[in-house]
């Protein structure tokens, strides 16, 4: 992991990443919609994730990682959704493109779930590769817009 504060992978940015997969559980889980089912790699196979530098052959803990960080179940179990989540201050189109074609390589159907200062978008890897980038708003319809602005307010005491 590298140490510098500007980087993607310093801690700082690795605990940000923590609090909005928090935020999108709890989020979730007070729509009460879905099970909810943590899937990263981190969280289903912690040995892995602390032997990740030694390990000879990268390239078997590349797949493992690339695991969505959850799986929404329907109530009715009828439903089922793998999400991967993100923090960005503003959506790139151009990095949006790029995450969605790499995950939806080797998970397809995904959605990201992207949380913002501004606010959470929540769309399929399929639509924003096709729509050139461009993510949906989080709808009302999965989670009402009252919840939404609790959460957003939440993020912005904890990240900024």
């Amino acid at each position: 992991m590298l140490d510098k504060q500007n980087t993607r992978y310093s801690p700082k940015n690795f605990i940000k990443g923590k609090i909005v997969e928090l935020i999108f559980d709890q989020m979730f889980r007070e729509v009460d919609r879905f099970t909810i089912l943590p899937f990263g790699y981190e969280r289903t196979l912690p040995e892995v994730a602390q032997y990740a530098k030694e390990v000879k052959y990268q390239y078997i803990l590349e797949n493992i990682r690339s695991a969505p960080d959850f799986v929404l179940i329907s109530k009715d179990k009828t439903e089922i959704f793998l999400v991967e989540v993100k923090y960005r201050t503003k959506p790139a189109k151009e990095e949006l493109i790029a995450i969605a074609e790499k995950i939806k390589d080797k998970w397809n159907p995904i959605w990201i779930f992207l949380a913002t200062p501004d606010g959470f978008y929540f769309d399929s890897c399929t639509r924003i590769i096709n729509n050139g980038g461009e993510i949906a708003e989080l709808d009302k319809s999965w989670v009402s817009k009252e919840i939404q602005n609790k959460y957003v307010e939440l993020l912005k005491e904890f990240v900024k």
